[in-house]
């Protein structure tokens, strides 16, 4: 359920959905360019081929409200590490809870030790978000220009402890 208590649909995303996906992606990072001057951004310059191949070998997750994608979330697990990206709302969805359910809904279906996730040192808003959701900032990367990368992790299962469909971290 978003917010306003619409109910949101979460499944599995396959090489299929890379058209919506794509389009989803673009249109919720315009603001991400807008904050940093430049969409020269791998969300905004990935094509459709590339997000196809990302499709078939990772593993995703898509929100629907009403069939309309709003929001989508790709993950891979390393190890034992749960490395979460490419997080794309909707813009008329955004600040809906949709973010949250879907990292909510990545989280359980791994089985790592903790998730790792990255953003710009600019997008507060984000960073606000994944803090609010467990995560604590641990590195920041500096990229040259007088912004950083972000990195923040969240303890999910405990080493030897299995997880369980529906527990949470």
């Amino acid at each position: 359920m978003t917010e306003k208590n619409v109910p949101i649909d979460i499944a599995p995303l396959s090489a299929a959905d890379a058209g919506e996906v794509m389009t989803l992606q673009r249109a919720a990072f315009v603001s991400e360019a807008q904050i940093y001057g430049s969409a020269d951004m791998p969300p905004l310059t990935q094509t459709l081929a590339e997000v196809e191949a990302e499709l078939r070998s990772g593993s995703g997750l898509g929100a629907r409200i009403g069939g309309r994608l709003v929001g989508a979330i790709r993950f891979a697990e390393d190890e034992r590490t749960l490395l979460i990206g490419r997080i794309a709302i909707a813009p008329d969805m955004q600040g809906e809870g949709i973010g949250r359910t879907l990292l909510s809904a990545a989280e359980e279906a791994s089985s790592a030790e903790e998730a790792e996730l990255f953003t710009g040192s600019l997008s507060e808003a984000n960073i606000r978000l994944y803090e609010k959701c467990g995560y604590v900032e641990s590195a920041r990367i500096p990229q040259g220009d007088g912004t950083d990368q972000v990195f923040l992790r969240k303890p999910l299962h405990p080493v030897g402890e299995p997880s369980e469909p529906g527990a949470s971290g």
